[in-house]
């Protein structure tokens, strides 16, 4: 299996014009929200934030064209509907990114419960064959693994792939003046043959509208857009094989 992955991330590497954006956003809304939402609840029960962060990734690219689909030959062909892939490492070693399919649809709570399911057939090796082949671009969470960002290689044919580091508190500036926050790294790698750097840091501010906006991330279809009012970023001043997530909904590692 890791040769397979890295036959194919040499040929990205060679074939896909790739380009990097990075933005910090505060994810104290986020982190609030899990906390009184999961309060109460048993672990299996609990909301992810890496399901939270997954959602807002779908439905940003949903709303940006250009980073959903796949090249085929020497075309581009967008995707009708977003299936993010979900980086999952292995036990044995490897890396598999199976599709989950309409997570933009789901709200918080199914969507939990769908990720912890996929992970578990990944690592028994029972995926299905549409997981397999119909993701439409990848969607990778190394938080849990205490790195700040992650600058991906997009996994041929798709044309996109979105990191998140791990949530750390760090100097935040407010209205209210400069305080600490959690601040969560986030990171697009997109083929510069479909897409261009304008297009992607706006895709990347709708993904920090929405995270900053959880509650109605929870409830919000393909298509919409985030409440007005919810804020971008702000400036700095400077897996596991059974989750067991607490009340935050720390994410399931990959």
């Amino acid at each position: 299996m890791q040769q397979v992955t890295a036959t194919a991330m040499a040929r990205a590497k060679r074939e896909i014009p790739h380009l990097y954006l990075a933005e910090d956003l505060s994810f104290e809304a986020a982190t609030r929200w899990l906390e009184a939402r999961n309060a109460g609840r048993p672990p299996s029960q609990r909301l992810l934030a890496a399901a939270l962060r997954l959602k807002a990734a779908a439905l940003a690219a949903a709303a940006h064209p250009g980073f959903s689909g796949h090249w085929i030959d020497v075309g581009w062909r967008p995707a009708p509907a977003v299936h993010p892939g979900v980086a999952i490492a292995l036990r044995g070693g490897g890396l598999v990114a199976p599709a989950l399919h309409d997570a933009g649809q789901m709200d918080l709570g199914t969507l939990s419960q769908a990720l912890r399911d996929l992970i578990r057939r990944a690592r028994a090796g029972t995926l299905r064959a549409a997981e397999l082949s119909q993701a439409t671009l990848t969607v990778t969470d190394l938080g849990e693994t205490g790195v700040q960002q992650v600058l991906g290689i997009i996994h041929p044919p798709q044309v996109a792939l979105i990191g998140y580091g791990r949530v750390t508190d760090r100097p935040w500036a407010t209205p209210d003046g400069l305080r600490p926050c959690p601040v969560l790294t986030a990171t697009l790698s997109a083929d510069h043959r479909v897409s261009d750097g304008h297009r992607g840091a706006a895709l990347l501010r709708t993904l920090a509208r929405w995270l900053q906006q959880p509650e109605a991330l929870d409830a919000a279809q393909p298509g919409q857009a985030p409440p007005a009012g919810g804020g971008t970023s702000g400036t700095t001043g400077g897996s596991a094989e059974n989750p067991q997530p607490t009340a935050r909904g720390e994410a399931v590692t990959p």
